[in-house]
């Protein structure tokens, strides 16, 4: 089979698929990025000799910061091809019901969406030295749409959640592993091998097993589709509010979504005050 995507660079070994996310300059998960998702999900399930998808990064600053917020509607759409329903949040839980297990191997920010497709993965591996969390969608007027309140309430429990995503601040790979956001971190020289024997070792296995195991996890700990929905649906209606349009006019001033800031957000946020 052939896999071949404008933004994502993609290897084939054994039973195990390694997609490094690539859309230069920093990862936004716009359009494109979304449709060759949601291509690579539907490929990838259709390949019988696959077992194991594993996301990366081809910027070891960015794994992906967020979407890009002029560009909704236009990534919505895409993600209804592969859900249903013009929804990133539905996009991402059918990725989690897959047959397929996902290891996200987090370097850079991770932010927002990009949170939340890592969240959306059955295990998350971050390089210590590298890897910044956050969910930002509050500080700009909105809330988690594509699953961040769903997953990190049932990882972290209900204070913890509260703080990361009501504080729109940066977590470092050390205090995500402690709250539960991520599997492990991992120093990032060891981070892609760590990943890679992972990954073959699960593929190995007999798959009747490792499907049935997933389905009953899955029972206890993903969210039905219904709240995925209304998060979804909530999102998309404070973006458009007019207190969150003019915090994301004021943060494009201040240089949101290019990179220079981005590495930053948090403390861009923060200076935003209650210009909104």
């Amino acid at each position: 089979m052939n896999y071949s995507y404008e933004t994502l660079t993609v290897r084939h070994e054994g039973g195990v698929l390694f997609a490094a996310i690539s859309a230069p300059p920093m990862n936004l998960l716009g359009p494109e990025l979304v449709r060759d998702l949601v291509s690579l999900i539907q490929q990838a399930e259709r390949d019988d000799t696959i077992q194991v998808l594993v996301f990366a990064s081809a910027n070891r600053d960015y794994f992906v910061p967020h979407v890009d917020v002029t560009r909704i509607k236009e990534y919505r759409a895409e993600a209804a091809k592969l859900a249903g329903e013009a929804s990133l949040g539905l996009m991402f839980r059918y990725l989690s019901a897959s047959r397929l297990v996902t290891i996200a191997q987090i370097e850079g920010r991770v932010r927002g969406a990009g949170s939340e497709l890592a969240l959306a993965c059955d295990m998350r591996f971050a390089a210590r030295e590298s890897a910044i969390f956050s969910q930002p969608e509050v500080g700009l007027g909105a809330s988690p749409g594509a699953g961040g309140i769903q997953h990190l309430a049932r990882l972290m429990g209900r204070g913890r959640a509260l703080e990361v995503i009501l504080s729109s601040e940066d977590y470092d790979a050390d205090l995500a592993e402690k709250y539960g956001w991520i599997n492990r971190a991992l120093p990032a020289a060891q981070l892609g091998d760590f990943v890679a024997l992972l990954a073959h070792r699960i593929a190995k296995f007999p798959a009747a097993g490792r499907i049935a195991v997933k389905s009953r996890v899955n029972a206890i700990a993903l969210a039905p589709i219904e709240d995925f929905r209304r998060d979804s649906d909530l999102f998309g209606e404070l973006v458009q509010k007019p207190e969150a349009q003019e915090r994301m006019q004021a943060a494009i001033k201040r240089g949101f979504q290019t990179p220079a800031a981005e590495l930053a957000l948090a403390r861009v946020l923060g200076e935003l005050g209650n210009e909104g």
